[in-house]
This record gives structure tokens, sequence and C-alpha cells, in this order.
């Protein structure tokens, strides 16, 4: 069952193109980046399911995710669109090329690749479930819980942009900690069922040249399913270099859609 995806829309002619977030962010990450390509373009930037104001499920598995954007676009009669796709939003992006390429003009994805990775993200969700949400009285205190569990700070900062308050004056975390955990080994994987196939539309794949989610030997199995591929690195850029390093970003992505 898909369902019906909360969204940003930024301008009012030329092509669709789509953004997706990536896990434990939200449509409002990309507001700066959409804001821009929204001068020529009409940029619609979602809320994936279990994030930002959209609907919380039970199952995160990556067909489930791509459903919901195919059911987004009917909804609002997108025939094809460019979709961007950072991160586990990459991996949305990529179901969605690889399944239903004709609804996908043009493909691009930030930081990652179509493979299942070793990590994972148990230490974050450590640091959330640290925090007392029944009693911590502003964000200042619950990233001080935080601390104690996440060193970084900007990753701190990131994350309690999840931080919202209820309607009993306290806070809750508006992610579904509950089901990003249980779903985590898919949100690590990819499809089985997609490894075989192929999209051939155009893709770019931009990375950052200090992460480690686009090596060079992520390349080839990337190359198999996507024999169009282009990459791009962002030398001095982690996993976020839409954020870290803005200006080349924009400059990737122009030269790409023009």
């Amino acid at each position: 069952m898909s369902v019906s995806l909360n969204f940003v829309r930024h301008g009012e002619a030329g092509r669709p193109i789509i953004i997706l977030h990536g896990l434990f962010g939200s449509a409002r990450n990309w507001q700066g980046i959409a804001k821009q390509l929204a001068e020529r373009d009409t940029v619609y930037s979602l809320d994936l399911r279990n994030h930002g104001s959209s609907p919380h499920a039970d199952e995160m598995g990556y067909e489930s995710m791509a459903a919901d954007v195919l059911a987004f676009m009917a909804l609002e009669d997108i025939k094809e669109a460019v979709v961007l796709g950072h991160s586990m939003g990459g991996k949305v992006a990529m179901q969605l090329a690889l399944s239903e390429p004709e609804k996908v003009s043009q493909l691009i994805v930030v930081d990652m690749a179509p493979v299942t990775y070793s990590h994972n993200f148990d230490d974050v969700l450590l640091g959330l479930y640290h925090v007392p949400l029944d009693s911590v009285g502003s964000r200042k205190e619950a990233d001080q819980y935080l601390a104690e569990k996440l060193s970084t700070p900007s990753l701190r900062q990131f994350l309690l942009q999840n931080l919202v308050a209820n309607t009993s004056g306290g806070y809750q975390w508006r992610v579904n900690l509950a089901s990003i955990e249980k779903s985590m080994p898919d949100i690590m994987g990819f499809p089985a069922n997609s490894l075989k196939k192929q999209y051939a539309n155009r893709a770019l794949f931009i990375n950052g040249g200090q992460s480690t989610y686009m090596t060079s030997r992520y390349r080839e199995p990337t190359k198999e399913m996507f024999p169009a591929a282009e990459f791009q690195t962002i030398a001095k850029s982690g996993h976020w270099p839409h954020i870290e390093s803005p200006v080349e970003f924009m400059t990737l992505l122009n030269s790409f859609l023009s």
C-alpha cells in the first residue's frame, strides 16, 4: 500500500524535477537547491514515508517507497520527471528508474550506490532513543542528551530538525524510529530483483570525495545497472555535498540538466 507523501513545490514552469531526501532528512533539507532549480523548472521536494510530514508506515523497503513516489506522480499528473535522490533517497530514485524507466527522464543520485552497505545507523538510533522526550524542555537540552552518544555537532543539529513540539506541550520525533529500526537491513541493502535490471537514460552520480558511499569499487556494479552513468566527485565534501559544497554542486547539476 502506497502512502500519500507530503511535498513542497517550487516554480511553475519547465520540466518537473522530483527531489528525494536521505535517511532522517526531509524536504526542507533541499529548500535552497530546490529554489535555485525552480528558476527554470518546477521542483517537487518530497517527504518520504516515516519522515517529515508524510504518514508513518510499518514497511519501508525500496519497492514501497518507490511506489509512494509513483502514486505522487499520478496524483499530480506528472508523466515523467527528472528524479534527484540523496543517500536513502538516491536508492529510492534508482529503484524507481529501474522498475519504471519511462517515468524517469533523467536520474541524479547523490553519494549513494545500488549496493548493500555493511555499516548501520545504530549509533544514531541509540542517540535518538537516549533523549527523554517526556521530560526534555528544549532543543538545547535535547542536544545535551544527544551529545552523550553522538560527538559530531553538525550531525546532532541535522537530527534535531526532527524534534517537534507535540499537543501535550512536550516534544516528539517526527521520524518513525520504530519502523526505521526494524527496516534498517532493507534500508542498507538494495532490492535483489532490481540488480539485473537496467536504466538506459542519462544518469549522473555525484559523490563526496571524503565519503565512502561511492568509492571506485562501487562504480562497476553501478555501471552495470546504469550503463549511461556519469560520475562526478566533489573532492572536499563528505556525504552531504549539496550542503558542504553548494556552489560546486549546483554547477554540476546545471551542466547535466542543460
